[in-house]
């Protein structure tokens, strides 16, 4: 394999210097020479790009503090290391230079040794810059790959734990898929709503896009005999079935006692807590009323009632989606937020089409 030598291009007006330059350089270095600025930038952006310039600053047309400005200002050329070759030797010129982007200065005349001394550490320091670049890179891939294996099996665990409540009521890990996408429908749909503008940025509207699935989970708390009753539950085993948002509630404040506090948990915590309250009060737990009651809450309960009136239950048939409509539409300012109505009345038939595409496989979605 043929040993490649790094590409050193050197600019000055003067054939002295030049041909001094390349003798001394061309036993470790391929050397390319211009004669003035506009070729210096002709032949830096050519491929393959010069490891280090050797730059006069003394030329006609541009000089080189004009050639290094240019070539700093270049995306593709301005990591390329500029060495300045003067013979100027103030400390204000010297500072110009630096603070243009050059990395050192060899005042003219030149001595060899400390032309070979610097262009050698140059060309060091900027292999090493590169491969720390290089290294940054694949630490922050790697890093980027392991933060997203760690959001996948987060984003598992708690559909597992969620699936596992919904499993104990006779519903599916469909009705979790369904339930968090129209959650997220609504939020998306109301970001740009006065109301609501404030709260749902792109981060929030991933977490209740994760959370969402949770929102039952306290069920695991509710007996079988209550939670899988086919008739009517009377007023005590209703009482009891209302707790389910207090079993959930409480599971995650213990998780956040001992693990500590998340934004997705505190999500969570809210959201499950709340989306049984009623927008005029009558809800529980708390009897929130109107604003009172968390967006979360408002937006996950039209999502789980929605998907509760268009699935079939041991209790109950399926009611048709445009029935499901209507019994929404209805409830608007009394179940509701009337804004969260509205927005699910613009995006009814995405619902449609989440229910549909989420369809549990033992039963047809009813249109």
């Amino acid at each position: 394999m043929a040993q490649t030598f790094p590409k050193i291009l050197i600019v000055d007006d003067e054939k002295f210097y030049i041909d001094l330059l390349v003798e001394l350089l061309k036993e470790e270095y391929k050397t390319v020479i211009a004669k003035d600025g506009e070729t210096a930038l002709r032949r830096a952006a050519a491929e393959p790009r010069p490891d280090l310039i050797l730059l006069d600053i003394l030329m006609p047309g541009l000089d080189g503090y004009e050639v290094c400005r240019q070539l700093k200002a270049d995306p593709d050329l301005s990591e390329i290391p500029v060495i300045f070759l003067t013979v100027k030797s103030e400390v204000a010129d010297e500072l110009k230079g630096f603070s243009m982007g050059a990395v050192d200065y060899i005042s003219k005349p030149m001595s060899p040794p400390i032309v070979r001394a610097r262009v050698a550490t140059q060309l060091a320091l900027s292999q090493a810059r590169r491969q720390l670049a290089n290294q940054n890179q694949i630490l922050e891939h790697k890093v980027k790959e392991r933060t997203g294996e760690l959001e996948r099996t987060k984003d598992v665990a708690i559909f597992c734990m969620a699936s596992l409540a919904e499993a104990r009521d006779n519903e599916t890990g469909k009705h979790l898929l369904r339930t968090q996408n129209y959650v997220r429908t609504l939020a998306q749909n109301l970001a740009e709503h006065p109301r609501f503008t404030h709260y749902l940025d792109a981060y929030t509207i991933d977490l209740l896009f994760k959370t969402a699935p949770l929102h039952d989970i306290g069920k695991v708390g509710v007996p079988d005999r209550i939670l899988l009753k086919p008739g009517k539950l009377d007023e005590a085993e209703f009482e009891i079935m209302k707790r389910h948002t207090e079993f959930g509630r409480d599971a995650l404040l213990r998780a956040e006692q001992e693990l500590g506090t998340t934004d997705f948990l505190q999500m969570a915590r809210e959201l499950i807590y709340t989306h049984h309250e009623k927008w005029d009060g009558s809800g529980y737990p708390l009897g929130l009323k109107g604003d009172e009651i968390p967006v979360s809450g408002r937006l996950m309960a039209i999502a789980d009632v929605y998907d509760a009136l268009i699935s079939q239950r041991v209790y109950k048939e399926a009611f048709s989606h445009d029935t499901a409509v209507e019994i929404i539409q209805s409830t608007s300012g009394s179940h509701f937020d009337p804004d969260v109505v509205e927005a699910f009345m613009v995006l009814r038939d995405e619902f449609k089409r989440i229910a549909t595409a989420y369809a549990d496989p033992q039963t047809a979605f009813n249109a």
